[in-house]
């Protein structure tokens, strides 16, 4: 096989007819998020069904659009896989929000970062602040930038808590 033939299509979007008329007027109303307006106009340009005019090549919507191949592969992965209202919603996010410091912790590390410094140190680091909190089991890990945000956000004093 030749290396330059053209990529074979994986996801091939078919809409019917209430589905084109339906994205056709939440593309016209302008009632809805600029995302969802964006992948309707992908998806009615993806469309391989009879009801298309004519087909558009993915690297033209993506030239008229202003948008990646790459996005307009995963709304119409979206489409075939998970259905129309899924496709177009705006992507969730992969990762979901854990937070490690909360008001206990920030409690603790805040009394840490206002007592005595180690032994030999004369003020406390974003970096020992993190460490002693791992060694005192406070928390699994913790990394210094969340102490140096978590300090940031109690205005305690930064002067006295260096990068180091």
């Amino acid at each position: 096989m030749n290396i330059y033939t053209m990529p074979k299509i994986l996801y091939k979007v078919t809409l019917t007819e209430d589905e084109r008329k339906h994205l056709t007027a939440l593309t016209n109303t302008g009632k809805c998020g600029a995302q969802t307006v964006l992948n309707a106009l992908i998806l009615l340009n993806c469309d391989r069904g009879k009801f298309q005019d004519a087909p558009i090549t993915g690297s033209n919507i993506a030239a008229v659009l202003r948008v990646s191949q790459r996005k307009i592969d995963r709304v119409k992965q979206r489409f075939v896989e998970n259905g129309l209202e899924i496709a177009l919603k705006k992507r969730s996010s992969e990762r979901p929000d854990k937070r490690k410091v909360d008001g206990d912790l920030e409690a603790r590390i805040i009394a840490l970062a206002c007592g005595k410094p180690p032994e030999g140190r004369a003020a406390w680091t974003l970096r020992l602040l993190a460490d002693k909190a791992v060694e005192l089991q406070y928390v699994e890990s913790l990394s210094h930038e969340a102490v140096r945000q978590l300090l940031k956000k109690t205005k305690l004093n930064p002067g006295k808590v260096s990068n180091g």
